[in-house]
């Protein structure tokens, strides 16, 4: 199908069809074509660019709206995601890549290009944890409502852990479950605080930008305990795969933005082990669950 504002045809990412596994995730790529075509019109885009590789849930292409170059990003509805709109509007462009419109009937976002783009991850030059902890002190403010809660996701999570292992053909020694659970009930025991939080902020999901030196993307928002917020920068295995380097991150950043080491441990272990088995980065999910017990 070719599209009436660009004479490329229509691509799906190849990175985008494991959702053809899921009878939702089919239907939504089924209709990707027309909504692309509803976004282009509701936000009057042109020129537009192949779409960028790497996204596992969301369709995003560069394009032009008026003379301004943007960035078009349709979702695949998902939990996880369903705030992210909500997320960057609370930011308002500080630390994160700015929201610029929104069709929540159709998924889709407009945001601001981030131009030259370049994964924090695969920079060579800057203090990456140092980065990270320059964004956290930004994207750490108060928010309530509509996000989900952390103790609510926290509780699907533990809600899940068992029958996750067996479906996945538990591949791993059980007593990682056990701990992750145990980690999870004391966490959720007890409310510590209500911040916005970015609960994928890897090493992929930061980019280099004209506007800032680095942007934020993918929040995949909640509310709840700051502590958590480590969590995933300390499995980010792109900053170095080691029970050193995980430590060091750990360390350092729970002592620069004065978090709880303790519950930062313990939610690393938590949402490691809840991602785990869906990921395919599962073992590494598992060796740091293994070093983070051992501390």
């Amino acid at each position: 199908m070719a599209n009436s504002r660009s004479s490329a045809p229509f691509q799906v990412p190849d990175s985008l069809l494991w959702l053809n596994k899921k009878e939702a995730g089919a239907s939504w790529l089924e209709a990707l074509p027309d909504i692309f075509e509803a976004a282009c019109q509701t936000f009057d885009l042109t020129c537009i660019g192949r779409p960028y590789s790497g996204g596992c849930v969301s369709y995003v292409v560069p394009a032009r709206r008026n003379d301004e170059a943007v960035v078009l990003k349709l979702q695949f509805q998902h939990r996880e995601s369903e705030c992210e709109a909500d997320a960057l509007k609370h930011w308002d462009g500080n630390g994160a890549v700015r929201l610029l419109d929104h069709a929540p009937d159709i998924g889709a976002l407009l945001l601001e290009t981030c131009d030259p783009g370049r994964f924090l991850a695969d920079d060579p030059e800057p203090d990456k944890i140092g980065v990270m902890a320059d964004l956290l002190r930004r994207l750490l403010v108060p928010a309530g409502k509509p996000f989900r809660t952390l103790a609510g996701e926290a509780a699907l999570w533990l809600e899940a852990l068992e029958g996750d292992w067996e479906s996945a053909g538990k591949p791993c020694d059980h007593y990682l479950v056990d701990v992750a659970r145990a980690a999870l009930k004391d966490l959720t025991a007890d409310d510590n605080g209500e911040v916005l939080l970015h609960q994928d902020l890897h090493g992929h999901n930061v980019l280099s930008s004209s506007r800032e030196a680095w942007l934020a993307i993918d929040p995949k928002p909640l509310v709840g305990d700051p502590a958590f917020a480590l969590s995933p920068i300390v499995r980010s295995f792109e900053f170095g795969h080691s029970k050193e380097a995980a430590m060091y991150r750990l360390d350092r950043l729970s002592e620069e933005l004065e978090l709880d080491r303790e519950r930062a441990r313990l939610w690393t272990i938590g949402q490691a082990m809840a991602w785990a088995f869906d990921s395919s980065y599962s073992e590494r999910h598992f060796e740091m669950v293994r070093w983070l017990m051992a501390d």
